[in-house]
Order: structure tokens, then C-alpha cells, then sequence
């Protein structure tokens, strides 16, 4: 008894193909969001605005860029690979203070948003030229990210500068839980020293910074040599933000690449375990590409796809007869 071939079966199946393909799109229109359990994340990125972070001393693509550009490129990038759900806000230092310019959104229904406020961030917010990092920077942002609620973690990113320059027994403040702080101590910038231009409220380079124009390292009194010390320039200060970072039960580490910030805030230790509306109307959309695709395909396409089983069946069966040859004659 004979039946119809394959390829008849298909074509008097290909007609049904496009009203499928409709009603699959027709669901994805229609299809409403489900909600999920998901892992997301909330932040509050605080960016150190302070004229040293405009050193020009690492990579991106090629050329060498502003620490504060790469930041901010590195958290473009972060961006696109928070999880939807998640929160982000931004939020500025200088001197002794952290100053909240965005409490945290969502970052897909707002992330042209988060991009745009992102981008305007430069030293013309800056209101002072001074900076005490460990001293009152990253309490000013744990108070902050308190202030917001939901238990926001920081990301906190600096190149360790301070201006005057402080001692090291000095740089804590004692007054905050440490307990309460979660998050990141994230540095930037090179590691040879270099000069930090000089620029005016309005963001115009008025030269670089000199030794006779920025309080020094205080020398120990008694030494009969007194070593001179250059904070006119600026390096990454990795062992001191580590150390900071130890101090206060964040997270240190340096931003080597645009993808270190993504990284870092994607770590599972911050996420947390929230119901979130997902867009499931993917599914049906693809499934009617696919119809379409095999609606419309050539016959000669699909004869060649039917044909395709064969072909490695024949490719197999001939590699394992010359295998078995092989042994035969071994043999």
C-alpha cells in the first residue's frame, strides 16, 4: 500500500502554515506580561568628580580617554546587561559630600533615560575642588543609598585621590555601622603618576596643576631628609581604596575593562529574588518567523532539507565501513 510522499504531505500542509503564522502573531500582540521570579539588582552609582578623575591614563578602543569617561562607558555597558527589574540611580562626589542626582528606576522602562543623565555627568557639577574620600565620600553615599530605601547597594568609583591629602590613620569615619554597608569600591585610572589638568567651573583647561598649587603629604616630624611628594599628580590609589573597602565590608575592584562594572553589579551576592512582569511575547513571535520562513521556502530548499537525514546517514555508514576496513586489514 502506498502512501503519499513527503514532500506531498508538506505541500498540502504548507497552506495551514500562514494562518498559523497569524494567529502566532495575533498572540504576541495580545499575550500580557507574566510575572516571573527573577534575580535583580538595586544601585546607587556614585561617580568621584573631582579634577584628578580627568586624567587621561587609560584605554578605551584604542586611545586614551578621561578616568571618568571610561567610567561611565563601563557603566553604559553595565546597563545593558542588568537584568529588567533591577534599579539604578546615579549620584556625584566631591569633597566631603555625595550629592543625589537620580533616585534609583528601572533600568529598561527608563534606560534612554539612565543613558542621557549618564552622559551629563562632568566636573562642571563639581562645587568644590577638595575631596576626602574615605573620611566622608563613601559615608556620604551609604547615607544616601540609606535615605532611598529598598536597601540600595553603592558602587562607588574613584581613583583614590585626595585632596589635601590625608593620613591614613585618619580616613575612617566611626560613626556608621559598617554592617550596613553592601556594595562596591570600584577604582580607576592608571598606574604611573600624571599631571591633572586644571580646568575652570565651566569645564575650560586652564593648564595642569602644581606641586606650588596643592597641600603636600605632611612630612614626620625629626627626619633629617624630608622626601618631597607630588600630589600635583595622580595615579590609581588601589592599596588605600582596598583598604578602605576592608574597613567598611565593601567590595574593591579596579576597573580594567568597559565589562568590569557589569561584572561587578551583576554579582550574585547583590541580587535579590523579586516577582517581575516579563515580556513573554517573544515566544509566539519567533514561532511565526519560523512558520513564515517554512511557508515560503523554495521546494528545492525543502527537498534538500528532507534529503539532509540521508546524507549523514550515508557519511556515517561509509566512515564506519572504511573504520572497519582499517581494523580488518590491521588485523
Amino acid at each position: 500500500m502506498s502512501g503519499a510522499t513527503p514532500e506531498r504531505g508538506f505541500a498540502r500542509v504548507r497552506p495551514w502554515l500562514t494562518p498559523l503564522a497569524l494567529v502566532a502573531l495575533i498572540a504576541a500582540l495580545a499575550l500580557p506580561d507574566a510575572t516571573l521570579p527573577r534575580d535583580t539588582f538595586d544601585y546607587i552609582v556614585s561617580f568621584d568628580i573631582t579634577q584628578s578623575m580627568d586624567v587621561e591614563d587609560v584605554m578605551l578602543d584604542g586611545q586614551p580617554v578621561s578616568r571618568l569617561k571610561f567610567a561611565q562607558t563601563a557603566m553604559r555597558d553595565a546597563l545593558g546587561r542588568l537584568p529588567c527589574g533591577s534599579k539604578v540611580g546615579w549620584s556625584i562626589f566631591t569633597g566631603q559630600q555625595t550629592l543625589l542626582l537620580l533616585a534609583p528606576v528601572e533600568v529598561c522602562g527608563n534606560y534612554d533615560a539612565l543613558l542621557a543623565s549618564l552622559d551629563g555627568i562632568d566636573g562642571r557639577m563639581r562645587w568644590t575642588n577638595w575631596s576626602r574620600i574615605a573620611e566622608g565620600g563613601v559615608y556620604s553615599a551609604v547615607r544616601v543609598a540609606q535615605s532611598v530605601g529598598d536597601g540600595a547597594a553603592i558602587a562607588f568609583v574613584t581613583d583614590g585621590q585626595e585632596a589635601p591629602p590625608v593620613a591614613a590613620s585618619r580616613a575612617l569615619m566611626p560613626d556608621i555601622n559598617a554592617a550596613r554597608i553592601k556594595g562596591w569600591l570600584i577604582g580607576v585610572g592608571g598606574d604611573q603618576l600624571a599631571a591633572i589638568p586644571k580646568s575652570d567651573a565651566d569645564g575650560h583647561r586652564l593648564g595642569y596643576w602644581q606641586a606650588d598649587d596643592v597641600i603636600q603629604i605632611p612630612t614626620k616630624p625629626g627626619l633629617k631628609v624630608q622626601e618631597p611628594t607630588h600630589e600635583e599628580l595622580s595615579s590609581l590609589r588601589g592599596e588605600y581604596l582596598a583598604s578602605v573597602a576592608s574597613q567598611t565590608a565593601l567590595s574593591y575592584r579596579r576597573l580594567v575593562a568597559a565589562t568590569t562594572m557589569g561584572d561587578a553589579l551583576l554579582d550574585a551576592r547583590f541580587a535579590r529574588r523579586e516577582p517581575v512582569p516579563t515580556d513573554l511575547r517573544w515566544g509566539p513571535a519567533l514561532l511565526a518567523l519560523i512558520l513564515l520562513v517554512v511557508r515560503f521556502m523554495p521546494d528545492r530548499a525543502w527537498a534538500w532539507l528532507r534529503a539532509c537525514p540521508q546524507r549523514i546517514r550515508t557519511v556515517v555508514w561509509r566512515r564506519a565501513r572504511i573504520a572497519g576496513d582499517g581494523r580488518a586489514q590491521a588485523q
